[in-house]
């Protein structure tokens, strides 16, 4: 591989990594964003600064003389309690106030520093029921239940559950019922309404479920799982979408819901409907708050039957963002890892995780299994390297007679001159195009990386040499954050695969005699250093990918060029120019002569 295509590969790269970005909005931006969505979100609850404490408590609150005689009167007021549901996996505490489950922790998780990894908590987080009862709106997640349950902790194949109930007479009254078993991400979740037919106003079809979560920083790079963090959503025949990941965004959904996920970078918490729901809206938006993620509302439509019981069976997901967990929980809920668009995607999928969980199989540290990954993949992509190398071999050393045929013919008719070189591709058997068509192949391979590395939830806390984190950038130097730049750290591994790419770059400008084109050789150099501001905050596990491929392809080139002679490569030449010329035209050479042909039949008309 010579310099033209190493600087091809980093020109992509660069492309690719910067849009993601320069597409960030700016931090004045996203600063009044917050204000103004947060103030939005202020007036539509009513309320203030609360209290996060997760402890059962005793909540006061001053309430007219009207709520306490209205409907569901009786369950204004009330003292919280807090019943514990919890398995191997999760811990969930559910509230008599609105019912709700308050907080749920991730038991063998933690945050980045070390804090037990709560996926939400506190009285930002509200769900409940929407609907009108005697011209007025009830919103059940500001009424008191009750329950004769205890906390709960199950294992291995046991199971229980506990039910939640907000009476409005002996025989009228909401159920939630919550159930767990062991070894499971899953918190089953049931609504039973009875004799609710004549207490929902007749007008109404339909009763609103709302669901509304703040998401607190759980990874080093807050910027990094904002980018990562949104609403995802899965339409009827497992159609995923998501809102926006880079700015606030709402979306009004009209067809059935299967799902609606609170995504972060590496956690999700899933709501999933049996029977699906009748549409709804969703949004996301980024808090003021430094410590929150981004806060996330769903209002979700539920078909209501007047009938004495409606039962509406469902169930939440409260789990890592790990593609073989979601895959094997089903509804398509690994959809939600972005592993790239197009040809990326596929690769990733079905080629890359496997290989993956293959070698994860052995249990080696990550570091040697990203080392035998990507020998791998270089040893599969060897045939197409060597083709590439031996096409460039190819034009390099027909570049002499290029050269004396441009010294005859002369720039001045850049279309007879292309005829000329056309003449000699076919009389030496050359494909011009024959070194960028196997790069173009393993492009595909080389950026599904990209997106592999970053969303790869196994690499999370894993520590190789220095690196603490390979989920996340490493930093060893640390300082105030540079202005415009805002880069406040130094990553070791990129430092090493930029500068093995500046020495493959000197390399191939060594050997391929660069020096003829001084642009493109300081271009080449140019480069790799604007690739490490990009990618200086990105995982340590990428770069550390990409500095393995670096030097794995360098390996390459020194081997290939001891296998490739050019004195033997200009005496196949030098045959194929003595062979009878060939009536068929390759594609390639039909297409040229095609168009050589139109531009000459242009020039004639300009001249007339």
């Amino acid at each position: 591989m010579d310099r033209n295509s190493i600087t091809g590969l980093v020109l992509i790269f660069a492309i690719i990594a910067g849009s993601f970005y320069l597409m960030q909005p700016s931090e004045e931006e996203i600063k009044r964003e917050r204000q103004l969505q947060d103030s939005l979100a202020r007036t539509r609850a009513g309320v203030e600064n609360v209290n996060k404490d997760t402890s059962a408590q005793a909540v006061t609150r001053v309430v007219d003389s009207a709520a306490l005689s209205g409907p569901f009167g009786g369950a204004v007021t009330g003292e919280e309690k807090l019943l514990t549901l919890e398995n191997e996996y999760i811990k969930a505490s559910i509230s008599t106030k609105g019912g709700r489950v308050k907080s749920v922790e991730l038991k063998n998780e933690q945050t980045y520093d070390g804090r037990p990894l709560m996926l939400f908590e506190g009285e930002q987080n509200k769900f409940g029921l929407f609907f009108s009862s005697g011209g007025k709106n009830i919103v059940t997640n500001d009424l008191f239940f009750s329950t004769t349950g205890h906390d709960i902790r199950v294992t291995g194949q046991d199971s229980a559950s506990v039910t939640f109930r907000l009476a409005y007479g002996d025989d009228k009254y909401v159920d939630y019922i919550y159930s767990i078993k062991g070894s499971d991400y899953n918190l089953g979740f049931t609504i039973v309404t009875r004799g609710m037919q004549d207490v929902v106003a007749p007008t109404e079809s339909q009763l609103v479920l709302n669901w509304e979560a703040a998401l607190y920083q759980k990874e080093k790079d807050m910027d990094s799982e904002r980018q990562r963090s949104t609403l995802y959503y899965a339409l009827a025949d497992e159609e995923i979408d998501h809102l926006n990941t880079a700015k606030d965004d709402e979306e009004e959904l009209r067809e059935t819901v299967e799902w609606v996920s609170f995504k972060q970078h590496f956690f999700s918490n899933v709501l999933v409907a049996d029977r699906g729901f009748n549409g709804g809206k969703v949004n996301v938006y980024t808090s003021a708050d430094d410590g929150i993620v981004k806060l996330f509302s769903a209002n979700l439509r539920l078909d209501f039957n007047r009938q004495d019981i409606n039962t509406y069976p469902m169930h939440f997901f409260f789990g890592p963002n790990q593609y073989n967990v979601l895959k094997a929980h089903g509804y398509g809920l690994e959809k939600q890892i972005d592993m790239g668009w197009g040809p990326m995607k596929w690769i990733n999928r079905f080629i890359t995780i496997p290989v993956f969980n293959f070698l994860d199989s052995f249990n080696w540290s990550y570091g040697l299994v990203i080392l035998t990954l990507t020998i791998m993949l270089k040893l599969v992509l060897s045939p197409l390297t060597y083709r590439s190398y031996v096409s460039m071999a190819k034009m390099r050393v027909l570049k002499p007679e290029m050269d004396q045929i441009k010294e005859k013919v002369g720039q001045d008719n850049p279309t007879l001159l292309q005829q000329e070189y056309l003449k000699l591709y076919k009389q030496a058997g050359v494909n011009p195009l024959g070194g960028c068509i196997p790069l173009l192949l393993q492009m595909p391979f080389t950026i599904a990386f990209f997106f592999f590395f970053p969303n790869l939830f196994e690499l999370r806390g894993e520590s190789f040499l220095w690196v603490k984190d390979l989920s996340t950038y490493d930093s060893p130097i640390n300082f105030s954050p540079l202005p415009i730049i805002g880069m406040g750290h130094i990553s070791l591994m990129c430092i090493l695969m930029t500068v093995a790419t500046l020495l493959s770059t000197w390399y191939n400008n060594t050997v391929s005699g660069a020096a003829a084109n001084a642009q493109m050789k300081y271009i080449g150099y140019f480069m790799p250093l604007i690739f490490f501001f990009v990618l200086n905050s990105f995982p340590a596990g990428l770069n550390y990918y990409y500095f393995l491929s670096t030097i794995f392809t360098f390996g390459q080139q020194v081997v290939i060029r001891q296998m490739i002679n050019d004195d033997k490569i200009l005496a196949i030449i030098e045959a194929n120019k003595k062979k009878p010329e060939s009536k068929k035209k390759s594609k390639f050479q039909q297409r040229m002569e095609d168009y050589m042909r139109q531009q000459q039949a242009q020039a004639k008309k300009k001249k007339k």
